[in-house]
Protein backbone atom coordinates (compact mmCIF):
# COMPACT_ATOMS: atom_id res chain seq x y z
CA UNK A 1 0.00 0.00 0.00
CA UNK A 2 1.28 3.43 -0.90
CA UNK A 3 2.39 5.55 2.07
CA UNK A 4 0.47 8.77 2.58
CA UNK A 5 3.56 10.97 2.78
CA UNK A 6 3.20 14.48 1.40
CA UNK A 7 4.15 14.85 -2.22
CA UNK A 8 7.30 16.80 -2.95
CA UNK A 9 6.93 19.90 -5.06
CA UNK A 10 6.09 18.64 -8.57
CA UNK A 11 8.62 19.08 -11.31
CA UNK A 12 7.93 20.92 -14.57
CA UNK A 13 5.62 18.95 -16.83
CA UNK A 14 6.10 20.68 -20.15
CA UNK A 15 6.08 18.99 -23.52
CA UNK A 16 3.42 17.30 -25.60
CA UNK A 17 2.26 13.72 -25.77
CA UNK A 18 2.66 11.91 -29.07
CA UNK A 19 0.95 8.83 -30.38
CA UNK A 20 -2.39 7.35 -29.48
CA UNK A 21 -3.62 4.88 -26.94
CA UNK A 22 -6.26 2.21 -27.41
CA UNK A 23 -9.05 1.99 -24.84
CA UNK A 24 -8.38 -0.27 -21.87
CA UNK A 25 -10.31 -3.53 -21.71
CA UNK A 26 -13.74 -2.86 -20.26
CA UNK A 27 -14.20 -3.92 -16.66
CA UNK A 28 -17.33 -5.92 -15.88
CA UNK A 29 -20.26 -4.04 -14.32
CA UNK A 30 -18.56 -0.69 -14.76
CA UNK A 31 -21.00 1.89 -13.44
CA UNK A 32 -18.45 4.60 -12.68
CA UNK A 33 -19.99 8.05 -12.95
CA UNK A 34 -18.41 10.81 -15.06
CA UNK A 35 -17.78 12.75 -11.83
CA UNK A 36 -15.88 9.83 -10.33
CA UNK A 37 -13.80 9.47 -13.48
CA UNK A 38 -12.97 13.17 -13.36
CA UNK A 39 -11.94 12.85 -9.71
CA UNK A 40 -9.67 9.93 -10.61
CA UNK A 41 -7.97 11.99 -13.31
CA UNK A 42 -7.53 14.89 -10.88
CA UNK A 43 -5.99 12.50 -8.34
CA UNK A 44 -3.46 11.34 -10.94
CA UNK A 45 -2.27 14.84 -11.88
CA UNK A 46 0.20 15.40 -8.99
CA UNK A 47 1.80 12.01 -9.67
CA UNK A 48 2.08 12.73 -13.39
CA UNK A 49 3.85 15.99 -12.55
CA UNK A 50 6.06 14.38 -9.94
CA UNK A 51 7.23 11.51 -12.15
CA UNK A 52 7.38 13.33 -15.50
CA UNK A 53 10.66 12.44 -17.21
CA UNK A 54 11.47 9.80 -14.57
CA UNK A 55 12.41 6.19 -15.28
CA UNK A 56 10.10 3.47 -13.97
CA UNK A 57 11.46 -0.09 -14.20
CA UNK A 58 8.70 -2.70 -14.18
CA UNK A 59 9.34 -6.40 -13.58
CA UNK A 60 6.53 -8.14 -15.48
CA UNK A 61 5.66 -11.68 -14.41
CA UNK A 62 3.14 -13.99 -12.77
CA UNK A 63 -0.55 -14.12 -13.70
CA UNK A 64 -0.28 -10.74 -15.39
CA UNK A 65 1.67 -12.55 -18.13
CA UNK A 66 -0.78 -15.42 -18.61
CA UNK A 67 -4.30 -14.04 -18.06
CA UNK A 68 -5.53 -12.46 -21.30
CA UNK A 69 -7.37 -9.55 -19.68
CA UNK A 70 -4.46 -8.78 -17.34
CA UNK A 71 -2.04 -8.80 -20.28
CA UNK A 72 -4.13 -6.20 -22.07
CA UNK A 73 -4.41 -4.09 -18.90
CA UNK A 74 -0.64 -4.21 -18.37
CA UNK A 75 0.15 -3.13 -21.94
CA UNK A 76 -2.38 -0.30 -21.69
CA UNK A 77 -0.83 0.89 -18.40
CA UNK A 78 2.70 0.93 -19.83
CA UNK A 79 1.62 2.92 -22.89
CA UNK A 80 -0.24 5.44 -20.75
CA UNK A 81 2.83 6.00 -18.55
CA UNK A 82 4.89 6.72 -21.65
CA UNK A 83 2.30 9.08 -23.13
CA UNK A 84 2.16 11.20 -19.95
CA UNK A 85 5.92 11.68 -19.97
CA UNK A 86 7.42 8.85 -17.92
CA UNK A 87 10.00 6.38 -19.17
CA UNK A 88 8.82 2.82 -18.45
CA UNK A 89 11.34 0.02 -18.93
CA UNK A 90 9.91 -3.51 -18.87
CA UNK A 91 11.91 -6.54 -17.70
CA UNK A 92 10.04 -9.81 -18.04
CA UNK A 93 10.26 -13.37 -16.87
CA UNK A 94 8.60 -16.38 -18.46
CA UNK A 95 8.89 -19.31 -16.08
CA UNK A 96 5.52 -20.94 -16.87
CA UNK A 97 6.15 -20.69 -20.61
CA UNK A 98 9.61 -22.26 -20.19
CA UNK A 99 8.12 -25.07 -18.09
CA UNK A 100 5.44 -25.74 -20.72
CA UNK A 101 7.99 -26.16 -23.51
CA UNK A 102 10.30 -28.26 -21.34
CA UNK A 103 7.42 -30.61 -20.57
CA UNK A 104 6.63 -30.97 -24.27
CA UNK A 105 10.27 -31.95 -24.74
CA UNK A 106 10.09 -34.46 -21.89
CA UNK A 107 12.15 -32.44 -19.40
CA UNK A 108 11.18 -31.40 -15.88
CA UNK A 109 12.16 -28.00 -14.48
CA UNK A 110 14.37 -28.15 -11.38
CA UNK A 111 14.91 -25.27 -8.95
CA UNK A 112 17.48 -24.62 -6.23
CA UNK A 113 16.76 -21.72 -3.84
CA UNK A 114 14.36 -20.18 -6.35
CA UNK A 115 16.84 -20.43 -9.26
CA UNK A 116 16.23 -22.63 -12.32
CA UNK A 117 18.89 -25.29 -12.88
CA UNK A 118 19.93 -24.67 -16.49
CA UNK A 119 21.90 -27.26 -18.47
CA UNK A 120 22.82 -26.68 -22.12
CA UNK A 121 19.56 -28.08 -23.51
CA UNK A 122 17.49 -26.08 -21.02
CA UNK A 123 19.44 -22.94 -21.92
CA UNK A 124 18.42 -23.36 -25.56
CA UNK A 125 14.79 -23.55 -24.47
CA UNK A 126 15.14 -20.55 -22.15
CA UNK A 127 16.64 -18.40 -24.89
CA UNK A 128 14.01 -19.51 -27.40
CA UNK A 129 11.15 -18.71 -25.03
CA UNK A 130 12.41 -15.53 -23.30
CA UNK A 131 14.27 -13.92 -26.17
CA UNK A 132 11.78 -15.06 -28.78
CA UNK A 133 8.14 -15.93 -28.11
CA UNK A 134 7.56 -14.12 -24.80
CA UNK A 135 9.55 -11.00 -25.61
CA UNK A 136 7.87 -10.51 -28.97
CA UNK A 137 4.40 -11.12 -27.53
CA UNK A 138 4.94 -8.31 -25.00
CA UNK A 139 6.31 -6.00 -27.70
CA UNK A 140 3.29 -6.70 -29.90
CA UNK A 141 0.86 -6.12 -27.02
CA UNK A 142 2.37 -2.73 -26.20
CA UNK A 143 2.47 -1.70 -29.85
CA UNK A 144 -1.15 -2.81 -30.31
CA UNK A 145 -2.16 -0.40 -27.55
CA UNK A 146 -0.42 2.54 -29.20
CA UNK A 147 3.11 2.34 -27.82
CA UNK A 148 6.40 1.82 -29.62
CA UNK A 149 8.14 -1.06 -27.92
CA UNK A 150 11.48 -2.61 -28.84
CA UNK A 151 12.52 -6.06 -27.62
CA UNK A 152 16.01 -6.71 -26.29
CA UNK A 153 17.99 -9.41 -24.57
CA UNK A 154 21.06 -8.69 -22.49
CA UNK A 155 23.17 -9.64 -25.51
CA UNK A 156 21.91 -6.68 -27.55
CA UNK A 157 24.18 -3.65 -27.44
CA UNK A 158 26.29 -5.31 -24.75
CA UNK A 159 23.49 -4.58 -22.29
CA UNK A 160 24.24 -7.31 -19.72
CA UNK A 161 27.65 -8.86 -19.04
CA UNK A 162 27.26 -11.91 -16.82
CA UNK A 163 29.33 -14.56 -15.09
CA UNK A 164 28.49 -18.00 -13.78
CA UNK A 165 26.49 -18.09 -10.56
CA UNK A 166 27.06 -20.62 -7.78
CA UNK A 167 24.57 -20.88 -4.94
CA UNK A 168 25.56 -21.73 -1.35
CA UNK A 169 24.79 -25.23 -0.14
CA UNK A 170 22.57 -24.85 2.91
CA UNK A 171 23.53 -28.30 4.17
CA UNK A 172 27.30 -27.93 3.82
CA UNK A 173 29.21 -24.96 5.18
CA UNK A 174 31.42 -23.20 2.63
CA UNK A 175 30.14 -25.47 -0.17
CA UNK A 176 28.59 -24.25 -3.41
CA UNK A 177 26.12 -25.75 -5.87
CA UNK A 178 26.65 -25.51 -9.64
CA UNK A 179 23.26 -24.89 -11.27
CA UNK A 180 24.50 -24.77 -14.86
CA UNK A 181 24.22 -21.79 -17.21
CA UNK A 182 22.71 -19.51 -14.61
CA UNK A 183 24.40 -16.15 -14.42
CA UNK A 184 24.84 -13.28 -12.06
CA UNK A 185 25.26 -9.77 -13.33
CA UNK A 186 28.81 -8.54 -13.69
CA UNK A 187 27.94 -5.21 -15.31
CA UNK A 188 25.21 -3.39 -17.21
CA UNK A 189 25.80 -0.94 -20.05
CA UNK A 190 22.52 1.02 -20.17
CA UNK A 191 23.28 3.07 -23.28
CA UNK A 192 20.98 1.09 -25.59
CA UNK A 193 18.09 1.43 -23.09
CA UNK A 194 18.72 5.16 -22.60
CA UNK A 195 18.87 5.65 -26.38
CA UNK A 196 15.50 3.96 -26.84
CA UNK A 197 13.97 5.96 -23.99
CA UNK A 198 15.15 9.25 -25.47
CA UNK A 199 13.61 8.35 -28.85
CA UNK A 200 10.21 7.63 -27.26
CA UNK A 201 10.51 3.85 -27.52
CA UNK A 202 9.65 1.46 -24.67
CA UNK A 203 12.45 -1.07 -24.00
CA UNK A 204 11.31 -4.63 -23.23
CA UNK A 205 14.21 -6.66 -21.82
CA UNK A 206 14.55 -10.45 -21.64
CA UNK A 207 16.89 -11.57 -18.80
CA UNK A 208 19.59 -13.29 -20.83
CA UNK A 209 23.22 -12.20 -20.50
CA UNK A 210 26.51 -12.83 -22.28
CA UNK A 211 29.71 -14.02 -20.60
CA UNK A 212 33.24 -12.78 -21.23
CA UNK A 213 33.85 -15.52 -23.79
CA UNK A 214 30.43 -15.39 -25.42
CA UNK A 215 28.69 -17.85 -23.11
CA UNK A 216 24.92 -17.47 -22.74
CA UNK A 217 23.50 -17.17 -19.24
CA UNK A 218 19.97 -17.38 -17.87
CA UNK A 219 19.58 -14.64 -15.25
CA UNK A 220 16.77 -14.29 -12.77
CA UNK A 221 14.49 -11.52 -14.08
CA UNK A 222 14.07 -9.97 -10.64
CA UNK A 223 17.85 -9.53 -10.38
CA UNK A 224 17.99 -7.95 -13.84
CA UNK A 225 15.15 -5.56 -13.03
CA UNK A 226 16.75 -4.53 -9.74
CA UNK A 227 20.19 -3.95 -11.20
CA UNK A 228 18.84 -2.12 -14.24
CA UNK A 229 16.79 0.17 -11.98
CA UNK A 230 19.95 0.93 -10.02
CA UNK A 231 22.09 1.67 -13.09
CA UNK A 232 19.38 3.79 -14.74
CA UNK A 233 18.88 5.71 -11.46
CA UNK A 234 15.19 4.86 -11.69
CA UNK A 235 12.59 6.68 -9.65
CA UNK A 236 10.74 3.43 -9.00
CA UNK A 237 11.11 -0.31 -9.33
CA UNK A 238 7.73 -2.07 -9.53
CA UNK A 239 7.63 -5.87 -9.26
CA UNK A 240 4.44 -7.70 -10.25
CA UNK A 241 3.73 -10.93 -8.34
CA UNK A 242 0.98 -13.49 -7.80
CA UNK A 243 0.35 -12.40 -4.22
CA UNK A 244 -1.02 -9.27 -2.58
CA UNK A 245 2.59 -8.31 -1.76
CA UNK A 246 4.89 -9.59 0.98
CA UNK A 247 2.88 -11.61 3.50
CA UNK A 248 3.64 -12.59 7.08
CA UNK A 249 3.28 -16.18 8.30
CA UNK A 250 -0.41 -15.60 9.05
CA UNK A 251 -1.00 -14.46 5.47
CA UNK A 252 -1.40 -10.78 6.34
CA UNK A 253 -0.07 -8.14 3.95
CA UNK A 254 3.02 -6.24 5.13
CA UNK A 255 2.51 -2.81 3.56
CA UNK A 256 5.94 -1.44 4.43
CA UNK A 257 9.30 -3.13 5.02
CA UNK A 258 12.77 -1.94 6.03
CA UNK A 259 16.09 -3.70 5.50
CA UNK A 260 16.17 -4.82 9.13
CA UNK A 261 12.67 -6.29 8.98
CA UNK A 262 13.47 -8.10 5.73
CA UNK A 263 16.55 -9.69 7.33
CA UNK A 264 14.28 -10.97 10.12
CA UNK A 265 11.80 -12.41 7.60
CA UNK A 266 14.64 -14.17 5.77
CA UNK A 267 15.96 -15.62 9.03
CA UNK A 268 12.64 -17.03 10.23
CA UNK A 269 11.69 -18.46 6.83
CA UNK A 270 8.76 -16.14 6.16
CA UNK A 271 10.39 -15.11 2.88
CA UNK A 272 11.45 -18.23 0.98
CA UNK A 273 11.42 -19.97 -2.39
CA UNK A 274 10.67 -17.78 -5.39
CA UNK A 275 10.22 -14.69 -3.19
CA UNK A 276 13.87 -14.82 -2.10
CA UNK A 277 15.39 -13.37 -5.30
CA UNK A 278 12.51 -10.88 -5.64
CA UNK A 279 12.97 -9.38 -2.19
CA UNK A 280 16.77 -9.55 -2.31
CA UNK A 281 16.83 -7.68 -5.62
CA UNK A 282 14.28 -5.16 -4.36
CA UNK A 283 16.27 -4.46 -1.22
CA UNK A 284 19.56 -4.12 -3.14
CA UNK A 285 17.88 -1.62 -5.48
CA UNK A 286 16.54 0.42 -2.55
CA UNK A 287 19.97 0.44 -0.89
CA UNK A 288 21.59 1.50 -4.16
CA UNK A 289 19.53 4.63 -4.67
CA UNK A 290 16.25 3.61 -6.31
CA UNK A 291 13.84 5.94 -4.53
CA UNK A 292 11.02 3.46 -4.00
CA UNK A 293 10.53 -0.25 -4.62
CA UNK A 294 7.08 -1.79 -4.75
CA UNK A 295 6.07 -5.46 -4.68
CA UNK A 296 2.52 -5.39 -6.06
CA UNK A 297 -0.35 -7.73 -6.86
CA UNK A 298 -0.26 -8.38 -10.60
CA UNK A 299 -3.63 -10.14 -10.40
CA UNK A 300 -5.32 -6.75 -9.96
CA UNK A 301 -6.47 -5.03 -13.15
CA UNK A 302 -4.37 -1.94 -13.90
CA UNK A 303 -2.15 -2.64 -10.89
CA UNK A 304 0.68 -0.54 -12.34
CA UNK A 305 -1.49 2.55 -12.71
CA UNK A 306 -2.98 2.05 -9.26
CA UNK A 307 0.51 1.98 -7.73
CA UNK A 308 1.99 4.90 -9.63
CA UNK A 309 -0.89 7.30 -10.29
CA UNK A 310 -3.25 6.98 -7.30
CA UNK A 311 -3.19 7.43 -3.54
CA UNK A 312 -3.95 3.76 -2.94
CA UNK A 313 -1.28 1.22 -3.88
CA UNK A 314 -1.69 -2.52 -4.20
CA UNK A 315 1.23 -4.12 -2.38
CA UNK A 316 4.34 -3.68 -0.23
CA UNK A 317 6.69 -0.70 -0.20
CA UNK A 318 10.36 -1.50 0.52
CA UNK A 319 12.73 1.09 1.96
CA UNK A 320 16.45 0.72 2.62
CA UNK A 321 16.08 2.10 6.17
Amino acid sequence: MKPHAPLVKPGRSGGTMRGSIRPAPAMPNDSTSPQHKAATLAEALPYIRRFHGKTIVIKYGGNAMTDENLKQCFAHDVVLLKLVGMNPVVVHGGGPQIDDLLKRLGKQGVFVQGMRVTDSETMDVVEMVLGGAVNKEIVNLINHHGGRAVGLTGKDGGLIRARKMLVPDKDKTESWIDIGQVGEIESIDPRIVSLLDSADFIPVVAPIGAGENGETYNINADLVAGKLAEVLKAEKLVVLTNTAGVLDKAGNLLTGLTARRIDELFADGTISGGMLPKISAALDAARSGVKSVHIIDGRVEHAVLLEILTDQGVGTLIRSH
